[in-house]
Formats: C-alpha cells, sequence, structure tokens
C-alpha cells in the first residue's frame, strides 16, 4: 500500500535535526490518533524501572501494537511528541535515541520533552503519536 505521508524537510533550516521539519497527508487519507504509549506490560505493571531507554522500547513496542490494530505501522506515523520525566538533556537523549532508531529512514516530525511526571508509577516515558493510512 503506498504511503500517505510526505516529509517535507527545508534547505532554510537547520539539519541538526534528526527529522522533518513537516509532514503532509492527503484529504483522502485515514488519520489515527493514539493514545500516548506508555511502558506498561501486559498486566499494567511498568516496564523497565528507572531505564529510560528500557521504557522508551516498551513504549514503541505498545505503539506497534495499537497502530497495527488500527491498520497501520510505524511508517505511516505522521508526527511524534515524546515525553520523559526528567531535567537532564542524557535522560531525554537516551529516550530519543530509542524513537528515533525505531523509525529508522522515516524520520517523521517530533518533539521531545521533558516534564516533571507522567501517570503511572514509575514511568519515565510516553510517546504520542499520529498516523495517516490509505485506505484501499
Amino acid at each position: 500500500m503506498p504511503s500517505a505521508i510526505t516529509l517535507i524537510r527545508s534547505a532554510s533550516l537547520s539539519d541538526v535535526a534528526q527529522y522533518a521539519y513537516a509532514a503532509t497527508a492527503p484529504a483522502e487519507s485515514r488519520l489515527i490518533f493514539l493514545a500516548g504509549a506508555c511502558p506498561l506490560n501486559e498486566d499494567g505493571s511498568t516496564a523497565a524501572i528507572g531505564d529510560y531507554a528500557g521504557q522508551a522500547a516498551k513504549a514503541i513496542e505498545n505503539m506497534q501494537t495499537a497502530l497495527a490494530a488500527a491498520g497501520a505501522s510505524l511508517q505511516d506515523v505522521i508526527s511524534t511528541r515524546v515525553l520523559v520525566a526528567s531535567t537532564r538533556q542524557e535522560d531525554l537523549g537516551a529516550a530519543w535515541k530509542i524513537v528515533r532508531d525505531s523509525f529508522g529512514e522515516h524520520d517523521v516530525p517530533s518533539t521531545l520533552m521533558g516534564v516533571t511526571v507522567l501517570g503511572y508509577e514509575d514511568q519515565l516515558v510516553e510517546i504520542e503519536a499520529v498516523a495517516a493510512v490509505l485506505d484501499s
């Protein structure tokens, strides 16, 4: 199935960012708004307690499950917001590396934010996403 997403880059903006600066989807695409993907195990316990990278990996795994249930994949994601409960840039970087590597060449527009607290006990990472697909 062809991708509904066009990633947009600008030569007028810095190339330091590891993502496209914008993305579009055609009017006929179906948008999928995901709840924040949390690092929760199937039993509801928090995975990888104290480990930013481990929690990012579990959140990506859970995001892929939610996307599949909606008929989509990571390649259909049009934007992300990565929330990390920390004031330390290295913690944000550890989570971001996992997210960035998971998306590979599909470098969607993203925002990485340090926040004070997240919703579940021992939760350090949450990833919000929007996807777009063309239904056949």
